[in-house]
């Protein structure tokens, strides 16, 4: 009977850890972090189904896009999602591959490889028909509640312009 009760008591103990290890606040962060690895991914990889309500459904209506960060900032889920509506009808072909996800708190970094051909007009400047391939970190930032709420971009849009052919004016 005492081994019994000794077996009884190991067991409850060792649940009792497995359990608190479990709802620690590391087990917590890590746990919010691999659920915005899979929506930042979900996000990228909706690109090229071309369905931008798929890209954006998991973005707070105030969601700012910063680009990548040599024009101002978008602000708003709609002009955001006209401006990415633009691009993906000039570049129909806009696609990725080769995503990897990494999380750091509230943030997670997806780099991966980008490829389209501009084939119809894009601002107003008609296509060249040329193609492009840029590698790119796309940066979401998450609120505690899994959604995201800003978004940056590494690509370089002067690199991208350039294999495209765009007439881009020059910033000096």
């Amino acid at each position: 009977m005492k081994t019994l009760w000794i077996v009884a008591l190991s067991a409850f103990t060792y649940t009792a850890c497995s359990n608190s290890a479990a709802n620690s606040p590391e087990a917590n962060q890590k746990a919010k972090e691999e659920r915005n690895k899979r929506t930042a991914l979900a996000s990228v990889m909706a690109v090229e189904k071309g369905n931008l309500d798929s890209v954006f459904k998991d973005a707070v209506p105030d969601l700012v896009e910063y680009g990548e960060g040599s024009s101002s900032s978008v602000k708003g889920l709609d002009s955001v999602k006209a401006g990415f509506k633009s691009w993906m009808a000039a570049v129909p072909n806009y696609k990725g591959s080769d995503f990897i996800a990494v999380a750091d708190g509230e943030y997670v970094m997806v780099y991966g490889q980008w490829s389209g051909t501009w084939s119809k007009d894009f601002l107003g400047m008609k296509p060249t028909g040329r193609s492009f391939n840029l590698y790119d970190v796309d940066i979401f930032k998450f609120n505690d509640k899994g959604k995201i709420v800003e978004h940056h971009s590494v690509q370089s849009n002067r690199e991208a312009a350039r294999q495209l052919g765009m007439d881009m004016p020059s910033f000096q």
